[in-house]
Parts: C-alpha cells; sequence; structure tokens
C-alpha cells in the first residue's frame, strides 16, 4: 500500500488537483473497460463535483464512468439529506455519464432488503480481486468523531464483515444509513480521504498522528490492500500537522506539502 498525504492552500486548489488525477485516471482506462467510481457526500465533494461540472464536461470520457456511493442515508433521493440529491444537482445533472452508468443506493427502500440488493449490483457490476469487487477510486470523507462513509466509531465490526453493504445508525439522530463495509473500502485500488475546513483539524491529527485510542476509530482503519491511500487536505484542516513540521514546498502545484507517510 502506498499513502501519501497532500495539504493544499485552499479548498480551490484542492479542488484543481484531485479533478486533474481523477480527469487522468478516467481518461486513462482502457476502451472496452469501466472506470468504477464510488462516491461520498458532505460539502467538500460538493464543491469538487461543482469544480468537475464546470469544468471537466468536455475533458473527461464520461461514458466509461460507473457511478456508485461509498454511503446513503435511508431518506428518499429528493430529500436534502440525500447523498444522492447533492450529486444530482451538483454534478450528475451537468455531464454526460449515461443514465444506465448510474447506481444508486435506494434509501428509500427497507433497509436490510436495500443493502442487500446493492451488495449484489456491486458484486454483478464492479470487477472482482480475490473474489471482492475492486473499485477503481473511492472517496471517503471524514467525521468530526472520526468516522467515514458511514462507519461510526463502536461499529469496527464492520471492517470484518462479510458483506459489501450493511445497515448502520448514527449515533445521536439513530437515522438509518446504508454504507460499504470495511472490508470492500479496503480492496479500492484508490481510497481518497477528502478533508477541509479547521473543524476537522484536531481529527486529523488524531488519525494521522497515531494519537492514542485512534486506532478506534473507523477513519484509522483504511487500509487499501495492494491499493494507493490518499489523503487531500487543506491547510485549515491540516493545521495541527503542519505546525508539528517543517513545510515541503511545490509552488508549481499550490501544494503545501507532499508527503509519503507509509509504502508497504
Amino acid at each position: 500500500m502506498i499513502k501519501k498525504l497532500i495539504i493544499f492552500k485552499s479548498v480551490d486548489q484542492l479542488a484543481a488537483f484531485f479533478t486533474d488525477d481523477l480527469a487522468a485516471k478516467i481518461n486513462e482506462t482502457p476502451d472496452g473497460r469501466f472506470f468504477s467510481w464510488a462516491l461520498s457526500g458532505g460539502s467538500t465533494p460538493k464543491v469538487l463535483f461543482q469544480y468537475l461540472a464546470q469544468n471537466f464536461r468536455k475533458k473527461i470520457s464520461w461514458e466509461k464512468v460507473l457511478v456508485f456511493w461509498s454511503d446513503e442515508r435511508c431518506v428518499a433521493p429528493d430529500d436534502q439529506q440525500s447523498n444522492y440529491r447533492m450529486t444530482k444537482e451538483s454534478l450528475l445533472n451537468y455531464v454526460p455519464i449515461p443514465a444506465a452508468n448510474i447506481f444508486r443506493i435506494k434509501g428509500e427502500a427497507d433497509p436490510s432488503e436495500e443493502s442487500e440488493r446493492y451488495s449484489e449490483a456491486v458484486m454483478q457490476i464492479v470487477p472482482s480481486f480475490n473474489n471482492i469487487p475492486r473499485f477503481d477510486f473511492m472517496m471517503l470523507g471524514l467525521g468530526e468523531d472520526g468516522h467515514t462513509a458511514s462507519i461510526f466509531p463502536g461499529n469496527l465490526h464492520l471492517f470484518d464483515s462479510k458483506h459489501l453493504f450493511e445497515v448502520a445508525e448514527h449515533p445521536q439522530t439513530k437515522q438509518k444509513r446504508i454504507t460499504a463495509t470495511g472490508n470492500l473500502i479496503n480492496h479500492s485500488a484508490t481510497v481518497a480521504f477528502l478533508v477541509t475546513g479547521e473543524a476537522k483539524s484536531e481529527i486529523a491529527y488524531h488519525v494521522l498522528g497515531h494519537q492514542l485510542g485512534s486506532e478506534k476509530l473507523p477513519a484509522a482503519q483504511i487500509f487499501p490492500n495492494n491499493g494507493e491511500l490518499l489523503w487531500l487536505m487543506d491547510e485549515k484542516a491540516a493545521g495541527k500537522i503542519l505546525d508539528l513540521r517543517s513545510l515541503n514546498i511545490y509552488p508549481e502545484q499550490n501544494i503545501l506539502e507532499q508527503t509519503y507517510l507509509k509504502t508497504q
């Protein structure tokens, strides 16, 4: 696994790097093969989706892209909390991805039945590696409590699950969610954490700094097997990390620091 931390001066510069990297990966996909992309919800992905829609409508071979989600709230697709709705309004309405290539989690369905249906769909559509579907690219966010996808602290058993997707519950609101399990996430070819804003600085430092108790946090359990793990952060989210180290400046890319944290 290659684990890489890149810190940017702004969210816009992070968005430019992310979209360039994603576009290259998609366009390098051989003819006759699809590029499987698992999306996440949240404010940072919304910015990235809008950037893609505005700048890459004609620069990406969108017909090669298969769109999935890493998690979804159990709400209707037109609900304000729906990850699908956010993606549709910020990206899917503006780029020519064929409707047949979009596979949403049906948050309005029975959660248990839908987690099984979606698992089966992913199993049938996404090529497998060691008998487990292998997404080409999976986006993840970082919650202030250390959760990722919809795997919350106290639910580390979802990293041992043999299922691809399971039903989870938000610890405070008790809202039902459908989430990719740790085993599926860690089989992705590339996993990208997208972390922005000062509110994430404490938990990012806790996870990346291997602070006491960090091993109990879901975000600290992401280690893609034979894959690439990217932590893409803006300066505000990386504030506590930057306070502790000298910077390597990459001005031509608007990057504050680029570090290989671990290679194995």
